[in-house]
Order: structure tokens, then sequence, then C-alpha cells
């Protein structure tokens, strides 16, 4: 049986300060990917003509051009697998666009190139005429369901199950090397071990234990794994959302109250009494159209996203993570009289007082 993988893109290290301290430190990169909870991700499926790139062929050494369009039936199990997420109840929504401008997630089905998403928030520097997200091989056959469950996964900020710390994986790394190499996938080594053999840090993780079952855990053939000894004879994770996945998207993205956020009026800062994690949102109508400014007050690292409703729905306008700064997370915005905005912040750490506020002027 041929297992295809997939391969996350190279992500550059975070950066920031030097000399924080661990805890800190901890906070924001365990945050750095997570979307703010109540955050609409929209999602666009490439359909022109011209939407495909050159690729070189797996196997072959050769090279052509392969659309990134996929059939209607590829693209409905990525429909399914949204809605699969969403039935959990978590915060986040999900609306398919046509206008690839307006989405955070952009998907192609490029065939040979291997499946893979950008992590959570990091969709967010890649160009609009390029893919956040793609799948390299059909969705529809038995059991692929998974791949497209794991690939949004990917999309809120989840990684590689089998590269925790927490997993205490002894692999035989020649053999994982030798089966990457060959086919379906014809890895070179540096993408096995960035994929499969490498450990993340313990602040990366989805969570302080090891969760077999994740739909973010590979599948592995007999003789990869030397301990834990049970996993010799394979890994074969059952290709759904576990009930640890759930627990850690509801950390991140509880479901939302319906009570009102409150009114944050200008020149009245509001204490957030937030902790590490946690989330308080605010709605801002401004009384003149003018010049305004978002910010925290206070010992702490947070991240300050603001939206404008249109026809109902929260549209990011700008936003600020303070990555550990000295200085706090502002955003200033020209907000037109009677409409309505939304403001979420998310607080990464505190330290000191714990005090934390956030004002608008």
């Amino acid at each position: 049986m041929n297992i295809n993988y997939c391969s996350l893109p190279s992500q550059p290290p975070p950066s920031l300060p030097a000399g924080l301290e661990a805890d800190r430190l901890d906070a924001l990169i365990a945050g750095q990917f997570m979307w703010l909870n109540g955050t609409i991700l929209h999602y666009y499926f490439f359909d022109g003509e011209t939407d495909g790139s050159v690729i070189a062929i797996p196997g072959e050494g050769t090279t052509r051009w392969v659309s990134w369009v996929g059939g209607k039936d590829q693209q409905d199990v990525v429909r399914e697998s949204f809605q699969a997420w969403k039935d959990l109840g978590i915060g986040l929504e999900f609306a398919e666009v046509t206008d690839r401008t307006e989405a955070e997630i952009r998907i192609g089905f490029q065939r040979g190139n291997g499946s893979y998403s950008r992590l959570g928030r990091s969709a967010l520097t890649v160009g609009t005429d390029q893919r956040t997200m793609n799948f390299g091989w059909s969705l529809t056959p038995p059991g692929e369901r998974s791949t497209a469950l794991h690939e949004i996964g990917h999309a809120f900020g989840m990684v590689h199950e089998h590269q925790s710390p927490f997993a205490g994986i002894v692999w035989d790394e020649e053999a994982v090397y030798a089966d990457l190499a060959g086919p379906p996938n014809f890895w070179p080594p540096e993408k096995t071990l960035n994929n499969i053999i490498s450990k993340y840090r313990p602040s990366d993780v989805n969570g302080s234990v090891w969760d077999p079952d994740s739909i973010m855990e590979y599948p592995f053939h007999p003789g990869l794994i030397l301990q834990p000894e049970k996993y010799r004879a394979g890994l074969f994770p059952p290709g759904r959302i576990s009930e640890i996945d759930a627990a850690f998207v509801h950390r991140w993205y509880p479901p939302l109250g319906a009570a009102e956020p409150p009114l944050l009026v200008p020149f009245r800062s509001v204490p957030l009494g937030l902790e590490a994690g946690a989330q308080a949102d605010f709605v801002i109508v401004p009384e003149a159209t003018r010049d305004y400014t978002v910010a925290t007050f206070g010992e702490s690292d947070a991240v300050l996203v603001l939206f404008e409703e249109v026809d109902g729905e929260p549209r990011y306008l700008t936003g600020e993570d303070d990555g550990g700064r000295p200085d706090n997370a502002s955003v200033s915005a020209h907000l037109l009289k009677g409409r309505r905005y939304v403001v979420r912040v998310r607080l990464h750490s505190a330290w000191g007082s714990g005090q934390t506020a956030v004002m608008c002027w």
C-alpha cells in the first residue's frame, strides 16, 4: 500500500526579541499562527484556465504545466470537510467566495505537487494569486477525505502530530528516508527530515500529550517506527477528527456567546482581565467620520484586529501582533460615522501587574 504524505511549506522561524522569559516566549510561539476567534475564513477554489504552474513530475525527471483547478467532486469533499470541523461547534466560520482577493484560504488541486496548507495566519503572507492549500491527489477514494480534514487542520494552526516531542517516537531513520524517497512521494532527504524526523518544540505542538488517533497524525508502514514498540507493525490512525483534536480547537476557538459585545467608547479605557490565550471582543460605532486609533495598554503581549461589518459580516481591516515588543499592539484606520466595527483582542501573556486594557480614540 502506497501512502501519500502532506508536506508543510517551509516557514521562517518567528522573529522575536532576544532575552524574553521562557513563559512569555512559549506563549508567543503557541499563538503565532492562531486566528482570532469569531473570524470568518473565506475560501476560494481556483477556477481559471491560466491558474496553474510548471512543476517537476515526481519520478520522471521532467517538468510540465499542471492546472490548479479541481472538479466539483474534489471541491465537494473539501466543502464537506469544512462543515465537519464546523459541526464541532467551534467559533470560526467558513464562507466560500468566488473572488480570490476576498479569500484567506485559496485552494488548488494540482496533481503531482503534493498536498499541503499554510499554517493558520501565515496564509495572510501569501499573494492573492497563489495557493495557500493544495491537494495533490484525488480526495474521492475511500479514506482520502482525511487528507482534506488534515489540511484544514493546518489552516487552523494545527501541526503534525508525529513530530510532537511528547510522542516518544524513535525512527529507523534509514528506512524512513528510503521509504519516502520512493513512490508515490519521491521526497528528497531534507523534506523527510522537516516533515517527519525532526521534532517540534513543546510550545509548537497541539497539546502536552501525543494523540496517535489525531487527524494530524500520518499513517506509517511497518518497519519505520522502532519505539513505541507497539507501532513497529505500523501506525494507522482512523482518519477522522479525534476527541483530542476537538478539545484543541475548542480551546482556541470556543463557541461564540449570544450576548452582544460591549461598546468601545472613544477615550474610555476598558480593563480586559484575560488569562493567557483568552480573547475579548468589542464593537465601535463611530459618531463622526475620522481617523481612529485602537490600542492595548499594560504589561502584556497581545494580538489586536479590527474588522468592519459589511452586510452583517465582519471583514478584516487591519491588525497587529505586538510579538513580544516593549510597545503594545496598536492599529489606526479611517472609520465612517454610523458604520459598525468589531475589535478582537487575544492576550498572549501578561507579567508584572498583569493589568491590561484596551481603548480607542
